[in-house]
């Protein structure tokens, strides 16, 4: 079982001192994709660096000017291209003089082929500056370095704060859910590496843009992965006793899930058959799509 975390203290637009480095402000975006909503860290004091400026909200945008009333903003880091995280990033860069730096966003077959999700896709979002990933930024008292997590996007980028060893995954892990994983743009595969990725970094806490940290990082990351394999042999049972589409499995999988999330259950079910399919575990007809027929291998 994931040992999920829910609570925390938080109100919309109120300035929250959560270590000695970061702060963070959560938009009033609640949903069953965002959770509470969208939480934007500001790390530093003077010159700051600020991650996730969050959905295109104009309440969000005074909350973040208002945060940072005073100090330079420096850098604005977006972890990934979704309509929760990275509209405001250019209003709010215009308005403090930042550069934007996110990793290249997804081409337009990604978009244009991808079921829709709440969250959506930024589609015009492009960053000042293309990541790649391990590049370092500091400011004063502050060192971050972007770390690659494509998975859940292609072009997921989190962010880890050297000085307190902290992490800030975007929606690559998250205290209070599973992630989504919705092909082409999702990918399986990649997201299994990039768990890997930061399990071996050693994090002490980790920071997710929807709801609170996380910081007994590694049992948490244990059961992520544990989750994920589990679903998988799910997959598998189902297959095993007749299932030859996704839309059989999702109702079996996922009966104690709110109804709400099957849609998004049926992109990471598809994103797991991908998987196996290229494994050789499962075989299709045709390629691996949302409406294809299933079944086990050999």
């Amino acid at each position: 079982m994931i040992p999920y975390v829910r609570q925390f203290d938080f109100a919309y637009g109120r300035v929250d001192q959560v270590s000695p480095r970061i702060r963070r402000v959560v938009a009033e975006n609640p949903g069953p994709f965002t959770f509470t909503g969208t939480g934007t860290y500001i790390v530093g004091h003077g010159e700051v660096a600020v991650i996730d400026p969050g959905p295109a909200l104009d309440s969000h945008l005074a909350a973040l000017l208002k945060a940072v009333e005073g100090e330079r903003v420096t850098h604005v880091f977006v972890t990934h291209t979704h309509l929760d995280h990275s509209p405001l990033a250019r209003p709010f860069a215009r308005a403090t003089g930042a550069r934007i730096y996110a990793a290249q966003p997804p081409g337009e077959a990604a978009h244009a082929e991808a079921p829709t999700l709440e969250e959506g896709d930024d589609e015009t979002f492009r960053p000042d500056v293309v990541l790649t990933g391990g590049e370092r930024f500091s400011g004063p008292d502050w060192t971050i370095e972007a770390v690659p997590t494509p998975g859940h996007a292609s072009n997921h980028m989190a962010f880890a704060l050297e000085e307190e060893n902290a992490l800030f995954p975007g929606d690559h892990v998250m205290g209070w859910s599973t992630t989504v994983i919705s092909p082409p743009d999702g990918d399986m595969a990649a997201y299994y590496a990039s768990l890997e990725r930061v399990r071996a970094r050693g994090f002490s806490t980790l920071w997710p843009t929807h709801g609170p940290p996380v910081t007994e990082v590694a049992p948490f990351l244990d059961a992520y992965l544990a989750h994920r394999k589990a679903r998988e042999a799910q997959i598998l049972a189902r297959l095993a006793a007749g299932d030859r589409t996704i839309g059989e499995m999702v109702p079996v999988i996922y009966a104690e899930v709110d109804r709400r999330l099957w849609p998004a259950a049926a992109h990471s079910v598809l994103a797991h058959l991908i998987g196996l399919v290229r494994t050789g575990e499962v075989a299709a007809d045709g390629e691996p799509g949302p409406d294809s027929l299933y079944r086990l291998a050999g």
